[in-house]
């Protein structure tokens, strides 16, 4: 009879493949961490606009990743999405109301906040998915979605007042544009569904950030830096480079090699890599209350992936 058990070499290679997804979701999610600690430096240190920023970002990474796909498939494939029934459509609504709000909110939330409590503020997103699930598909909450919101919820509120009722930590502005990046990045997490199951990401992606990018285009120009410096130069390229089109390419690298579950719990080395580089770089003060809000926040990430994983 047939020996049906893996083999020594089956097992390594599996580790192997494994070990790789691993490795591409923590550098993809330290490179968006840092991705959020060079925006802080441009608005505080170079005086760059969120606007100009995110017309910058959503312009130069949409036009790389369409470069991306096309240098790979070719022309007919670049278009396919507009040929198809309702796709436009979908894409519109995408760019619009998920890829526009999520890229916009978020710079603003550094700008008026910092990078380490705006990333841990869009972690907040699982949080919002669940509540639009729990009404939509008009059921009450499972017990492991009452225990993600109250952590959810005490996790807000320590970082936003380190808990003391009578104090706020955050200014109202980056607290209102943090949370309004929680719902984005669920927005931006449910609207494309359906593209994505028909057409590479790369193309959703691209084609959402050339479309969202339209009513920026005005602020290329009108918000521009006054100087042009190497710092403004570096950090601009730094986030379109490293901060967008690396961090994107080894997600999706990642994704091959790994469950979106187990990518999406390593996602946490993002607000941890934007918190020690504030710190570190730009002398930003984090407090252990703070740290612990964000605990109790990120935590919401692990303990659904978890559930999810018991029920599957």
């Amino acid at each position: 009879m047939q020996d049906t058990k893996p083999t020594v070499l089956s097992k390594r290679l599996f580790a192997d493949r494994k070990s790789k997804g691993i490795f591409y979701a923590i550098i993809g999610s330290i490179f968006w961490g840092l991705s959020g600690t060079a925006a802080q430096y441009l608005f505080s240190e170079q005086g760059v606009e969120s606007v100009w920023l995110v017309s910058m970002r959503l312009v130069c990474a949409g036009i790389l990743l369409l470069l991306w796909y096309l240098a790979e498939k070719g022309w007919h494939e670049l278009l396919v999405v507009w040929k198809t029934p309702r796709a436009p459509l979908r894409l519109v609504l995408f760019a619009y109301f998920g890829m526009l709000p999520s890229q916009l909110t978020y710079f603003m939330a550094i700008k008026y906040g910092n990078a380490s409590t705006a990333t841990i503020l869009q972690f907040l997103g699982p949080l919002f998915i669940l509540l639009y699930l729990t009404i939509a598909d008009r059921r009450l909450p499972r017990r492991v979605d009452v225990i993600s919101i109250v952590m959810s919820l005490f996790g807000t509120f320590l970082l936003v007042t380190q808990g003391r009722l009578d104090h706020l930590a955050l200014a109202p502005l980056a607290l209102i544009w943090g949370v309004a990046a929680g719902v984005s990045a669920a927005s931006y997490t449910l609207l494309p569904r359906q593209l994505l199951k028909t057409f590479d990401a790369r193309l959703v992606i691209g084609w959402a950030m050339m479309i969202g990018s339209v009513p920026f285009l005005p602020f290329l120009k009108t918000a521009a830096p006054a100087k042009i410096t190497g710092g403004l130069i570096f950090g601009v390229l730094f986030v379109i480079t490293i901060g967008t089109m690396f961090s994107y390419l080894l997600y999706l690298k990642s994704i091959q090699f790994i469950s979106p579950s187990t990518t999406g719990m390593l996602n946490a080395f993002e607000p941890l890599t934007a918190t020690i580089m504030t710190v570190l770089l730009l002398h930003t003060k984090i407090t252990p209350i703070e740290v612990a809000g964000a605990l109790f926040i990120i935590g919401t990430t692990f303990l659904q992936t978890m559930a999810s994983r018991q029920k599957t």
